[in-house]
């Protein structure tokens, strides 16, 4: 019986030469990856050495060098001269030695035709490191050349890859066949869906006809892909192609789930528990319709204004009017009790968005509008024709949490009275901007502007909350929630003009814990932004952040700096960073 297995006591790894290439030669080995794993099994050491021979010859041909001698010793003993069936009962040390050789130039780099324009990487050209990597990369990136020119099945025709051993030279020459121009035939779908066949072809806005091209048929998939119905979209070129050089693309769909829903909850020292929650369909009607219904409850236990409710619907339809251009239909009612104003609304609507790329979405609506408010002036009726529109620009490396990029999002909202001549608009920006610096961006700047301004011919024609709040977790934390407004004798009310601004240095602390040092300010103007009925107040803090699957939970202590509308600490508890 054979003795049972130790643990592997020791791996010598030795390369002469290049302390680079020793360290990526090391990363490489298969042995050095078996024993961070503690891996002591006899058989599968004996095979993991012989799979490095291949691995680390790979890694030296990747690096430039041709002429590599690789010796991996198992106690002593060649792997490579061990018979596969007197494997060792046990293994306890492993050596491996590499001696790299000379590193070989390009004495022929050449790639043959080549689509007019393209030229070959600057790494592949006589006297350049003949790395086997620049030999790849340049027959891909001439190959994708042709397919983006439209040559579907260009193939590699002939190639003659020769070592010259004394003057330590690579040459290499490939010959590419581009084959005809092809043009895309018709979508084949070779999976059952949910989703009805002809809203699929709809929303793929598949284009037939056209001459071939790889970014159409990302396009292709994006579409599919960004409706949310699909939890995996594959496309297949078909090998053969079709009469006049045509051809058809498979496409294999598996649907997501349809249902989903979620829920969230954040808390504030005196704006008390916020409880959110929605519900969501993802194939509504049969044609990847998305239907989802929102639901809000907000100051509960607060000590500034009453209990808020906010219920919502909306029903997204993905090309309504084109693969890019999708409708929608929405209703809300709501029951706001602020400070500054009490409102029972509601407001339905539908509208027009459109997808202008990957980062880039505008949306365009028709909707009315009714409520009744109670503030410093009484009693009111409002009854609006509103033109909701938005443009939103996102290239945040991470949603949930940045570390670079920006966000930009613009809201204009015209609207007509409908019970008086009263007419106006709305405007607000929201602009974020992130940035990383250190290892693995281990520190994070973020700043954050919001401008708004409420626009009529009268102040009385403006619905109290179209008018400006500052104050509270989402304006300037240390300072009460909406808590800097305009005065009105003994009462409080919004202001026509609105500014906002954060600044943040976010710290990982570990893979999991982070810090954050904060400094916000926010302005409101009676009507205007910089005039003397204007004001400021500023707070300033700190955070703690926890790493969590869905995003950090974040509490933040914040206290005033400036201005007179708040004394005290505030606590923010929620999911997400601030902004």
């Amino acid at each position: 019986m054979p003795a049972p297995a130790t643990a592997l006591d020791d791996v010598v790894f030795e390369v002469s030469g290049d302390n680079d290439l020793s360290d990526t030669l090391k990363a490489a080995s298969l042995i050095k990856d078996a024993q961070s794993r503690d891996v002591s099994n006899p058989r599968e050491l004996m095979a993991v050495a012989l799979a490095d021979y291949g691995r680390l010859t790979e890694t030296l041909y990747a690096n430039g060098y041709y002429s590599g001698v690789i010796n991996i010793r198992l106690d002593g003993r060649e792997a490579a001269n061990i018979p596969p069936f007197e494997v060792p009962s046990q293994i306890n040390r492993i050596s491996i030695s590499v001696t790299p050789g000379p590193a070989f130039q390009f004495s022929t780099a050449d790639v043959t035709p080549l689509v007019p324009g393209y030229a070959l990487p600057e790494e592949f050209r006589p006297g350049a490191a003949a790395e086997s990597t620049a030999i790849q990369a340049a027959l891909d990136g001439a190959a994708e050349a042709w397919r983006d020119a439209g040559h579907a099945k260009v193939s590699l025709s002939d190639q003659s890859l020769t070592a010259d051993h004394a003057r330590n030279t690579i040459s290499a020459r490939m010959i590419l066949n581009p084959g005809p121009k092809v043009r895309l035939g018709q979508l084949l779908q070779s999976s059952q869906s949910n989703v009805r066949a002809d809203r699929i072809q709809r929303i793929a806005g598949f284009p037939s006809g056209e001459v071939f091209s790889p970014e159409k048929l990302r396009t292709v998939a994006k579409r599919l892909r960004r409706t949310g119905a699909f939890a995996s979209v594959s496309l297949t070129e078909m090998d053969e192609l079709g009469t006049g050089d045509t051809m058809d693309i498979g496409l294999a769909l598996v649907d997501e789930k349809p249902r989903r829903f979620g829920a969230g909850a954040e808390l504030s020292s005196l704006e008390g528990l916020t409880l959110t929650g929605f519900w969501m369909h993802r194939n509504f009607l049969g044609g990847a319709e998305r239907f989802r219904v929102d639901g809000e409850v907000s100051g509960i236990g607060g000590q500034s204004g009453g209990i808020d409710y906010e219920l919502g619907a909306r029903l997204d339809q993905p090309a309504t009017f084109g693969p890019d251009t999708g409708g929608f239909l929405f209703a809300n009612l709501a029951y706001e009790d602020e400070p500054g104003f009490i409102s029972r609304k509601g407001e339905l609507g539908g509208g027009v968005n459109w997808i202008l790329s990957d980062t880039l979405e505008a949306e365009l609506g028709i909707g009315l509008r009714y409520s009744e408010t109670t503030d410093f002036l009484g009693d009111r009726d409002f009854f609006l024709l509103t033109l909701p529109a938005t443009l939103t620009w996102d290239r945040r490396d991470d949603i949930l949490n940045p570390a670079n990029g920006f966000y930009l999002r613009a809201e204009a909202t015209p609207f007509l009275s409908l019970n008086s001549d009263g007419v106006g608009a709305r405007l607000y920006a929201d602009g974020r901007a992130y940035r990383g610096f250190g290892d693995e961006n281990r520190f994070v700047l973020a700043g954050r502007a919001q401008i708004g301004a409420a626009l009529a011919g009268q102040v009385n024609d403006i619905p109290p909350d179209y008018l400006f709040y500052s104050g509270g977790g989402n304006s300037v934390r240390g300072q009460p929630y909406q808590s800097l407004g305009v005065i009105k004798g003994d009462d409080l009310t919004g202001g026509q003009g609105y500014l906002a601004l954060s600044l943040e240095l976010r710290g990982q602390i570990t893979d999991t814990i982070g810090v954050v040092g904060f400094f916000d300010a926010g302005h409101i103007g009676e009507s205007g932004f910089f005039g003397d009925d204007s004001d400021w107040h500023s707070g300033a803090g700190l955070g703690l952040r926890y790493q969590t699957p869905i995003g950090p939970l974040r509490l933040d202590v914040g206290y005033p700096v400036s201005g007179a509308t708040g004394d005290g600490v505030q606590v923010y508890i929620g999911i997400g960073q601030a902004f």
